[in-house]
Order: structure tokens, then sequence, then C-alpha cells
């Protein structure tokens, strides 16, 4: 039974991070759909170019809950069912996927920066973060977001690794689930790779260059 409680720890956890909270935000406000405009990708960055810095929060903090929420939950609730870090490292990387390839919207979905950091929190509220706080520092110097969500995707296994067994015990699930979706979060940000050399990068705050 234990696998069969995982499996669909795993499959509601895809179809909660299927939830493009993007979308659906800005259609309860009365936005456009941010799939037709800027970047066209479906997360709070994209949103502010809106001009409603109210839907953007509203979806920064839902993204990042929809993440969090499956593993707090198996993390919590889990082990009378045999549900150990290997199960938390799915539904975290399920959430995730769900946010990347929502099966609610044409598996059209954001980038996944938020959700990551959800999931993050999930795993540890210290790893979180630390790469919450990364990202807060790269974005007050340089004003890049993609440039913030680069590197902390790729300080966070790095983190996890060198930390783990101080602030949080090291389990090589959670590990391989927290690099899996850092090496995604890099390859989702591969235009904006290509736009930060070319120096055609928006900054925060920006429109986004044609």
């Amino acid at each position: 039974m234990t696998t069969v409680y995982s499996i669909l720890a795993t499959i509601l956890a895809y179809l909660i991070g299927s939830l493009s909270f993007a979308v659906i935000v800005s259609r309860t406000m009365g936005l456009n759909d941010p799939r037709t405009y800027g970047s066209k990708n479906p997360g709070a960055t994209n949103v502010l170019r809106s001009g409603s810095k109210a839907a953007a929060v509203v979806t920064l903090l839902l993204d990042a809950a929809k993440g969090w929420l499956p593993v707090a939950l198996v993390a919590w609730f889990g082990k009378p069912y045999g549900l150990e870090e290997g199960t938390i490292a799915l539904v975290g990387i399920a959430a995730f996927l769900g946010h990347l390839w929502p099966v609610f919207f044409k598996f059209e979905g954001g980038k996944g920066v938020a959700t990551a950091l959800g999931v993050l929190l999930g795993f540890s509220g210290w790893l979180g973060l630390l790469v919450l706080l990364t990202w807060v520092a790269v974005a007050a110097i340089w004003r890049y977001s993609s440039l913030s969500s680069l590197v902390a995707a790729v300080l966070a296994p790095v983190f996890y690794i060198l930390i783990g067994g101080e602030l949080w015990d090291f389990h090589a699930e959670i590990f391989s689930a927290v690099l899996l979706m850092s090496a995604l979060l890099v390859y989702r940000h591969k235009l904006n790779i290509q736009r930060l050399v070319e120096g055609k990068e928006s900054k925060l705050g920006q429109k986004k260059s044609k």
C-alpha cells in the first residue's frame, strides 16, 4: 500500500502544481491573459508587466504555496503511511513539473521559480530562506529577475550539499530533486540567458524589450 499512497500523493501534487495562478488570478482580476503579452510566460514577473502589483504578488504567493503544500502535507502526515523522503522528493518534483507543464492549461506553463522556492521551503525552511535571500541580493544589485533566478537555481543544490547535516538532514533523494529542479530552471531560462548575453534583457519594473 505504501507504493499506492506514494503514487497517489505524486499525482495529486502534479494536479496542484498544474493550477496556473498567473492565468487564474489575471482572469479573476479582469486582466489580460499573461500568455498574450510580455514574455508570454504565465508567472508573477510577467503578470507585473500588466501594471497590477497586487495581481503579481498574489500570483507569486499562490505559485509558491502550491509547491510548498504537497511537500509539507507528506512531511507532516506521511510517515504513518510509510511515506518518507523518497515520496517527499517525488511530490516536490511533481508539483514543480505541474507548473512547467500544467495539464489544465494545455501544458503551457511558466518557468517555475516561485513554485521551486515553495518546494525548497517544504524541504527545509532554512534552505528556502537561503535561496530566497540569494535571489533578493542579486535582484537588488543587478535588477534582473532572470539573473537572480539563475544564480539562485545554481546555488540551491550547492547550499543543500554543503550545509546538509548542519541546518537540515541530508537525504540523497531530496538532493536529487533539488538538482533536477535547478537544471530545469536553467533550461527554462535559456532565452533569458541569450538576452542577458546580448544585453537585451529587461530589468525589474521595465517593459520587456522587443
